[in-house]
């Protein structure tokens, strides 16, 4: 007749006891009752034959026979534990985060996003949004899409979207406002977006200046300091502001926001993909993918 195996159910019980030495604080770590840790014990004992644990007043000391045990149990839950959580790691979809400000997150990437996790389902992104990138935040894996001109950057740093602006406003703030069907522009409410002198990107000052428009008193601008608000007060018919090409051709497309004026670019200035100091298979991925989808920015009319 074979030998009986012994249960081993109890083996983290007892492992546990003794690393906290007293029944009640096994209990209280392992989420159980004080009684029934001690029948485990109690249990294993008489599996056994021997005597595993003095209990004392102030808690439980190893026997002799328990010691043996113990030390053969310690390992086996040790390694146990950490094989799950290789398991565990192995078994998380790959993180990649991206870095980029609000006006690119919320108009560019959001409505474009999911078109990248239907290809790569596995793959979990989490984005940072902030007003002004920051090269010393960035971790080694980190991809991050940041405004401003060439010589801001790093050789690696790949231009995506190069800066093209030019005005927009609804058509119902049109119609209230037919002198800007013939470029009256000045005359307009014009929605700003602050920035320190001088100022990074094209702003109407510019605007007005390269496209050798008059600047005259309109009806008094509004001043936003992040680019998502300019564009929703432009969506709320509340005046003209400096459309970029790449973050409102959806709006344009859709009818939301009409062109008022001719383009004005910045061939060296813009949005550029700045890659990660440590590139892996999935953050080549998303920076192809990026690239494809920047590459034909439109100005629709």
């Amino acid at each position: 007749m074979s030998e009986r195996k012994v249960d081993l159910g109890w083996m983290r019980i007892f492992v546990e006891t003794v690393r906290c030495g007293s029944f009640s604080a096994a209990a209280t770590s392992l989420g159980l009752t004080q009684p029934a840790v001690s029948y485990q014990i109690r249990r294993i004992e008489e599996q056994t034959g021997q005597p595993l644990l003095h209990r004392r007043s102030r808690g439980v000391e190893l026997t002799t026979q328990g010691r043996r045990l113990f030390e053969i149990a310690r390992n086996a839950v040790d390694e146990t534990d950490a094989l799950m959580r290789e398991f565990q790691s192995s078994s998380r979809a790959p993180v990649l985060r991206l870095r980029t400000d609000y006006a690119f997150s919320t108009l560019w990437l959001m409505p474009r996003i999911s078109a990248f996790r239907v290809v790569n389902p596995g793959i979990d992104i989490q984005i940072v949004a902030s007003q002004r990138f920051d090269p010393a935040e960035m971790e080694p894996s980190d991809i991050a899409i940041a405004f401003g001109a060439r010589e801001d950057f790093e050789p690696g740093a790949a231009l995506l979207l190069p800066e093209t602006v030019f005005p927009v406003c609804t058509p119902d703030y049109l119609d209230r406002n037919p002198e800007l069907k013939t470029g009256d522009l000045a005359k307009a409410r014009l929605i700003h977006l602050d920035a320190a002198k001088p100022s990074p990107w094209f702003d109407w000052s510019d605007y007005f200046e390269r496209s050798a428009i008059p600047a005259r008193a309109g009806q008094g601008g509004l001043r936003f300091n992040t680019y998502n608000l300019v564009i929703q007060a432009a969506v709320e018919h509340q005046g003209a502001a400096l459309g970029w090409v790449g973050l409102t051709d959806s709006l344009v497309r859709a009818g939301v926001l009409v062109s008022v004026g001719a383009p004005l670019s910045a061939p060296e200035r813009g949005y550029f993909l700045v890659p990660p100091r440590v590139t892996a298979r999935d953050s080549e991925r998303l920076m192809s993918w990026l690239a494809r989808e920047t590459a034909t920015p439109e100005i629709a009319s």
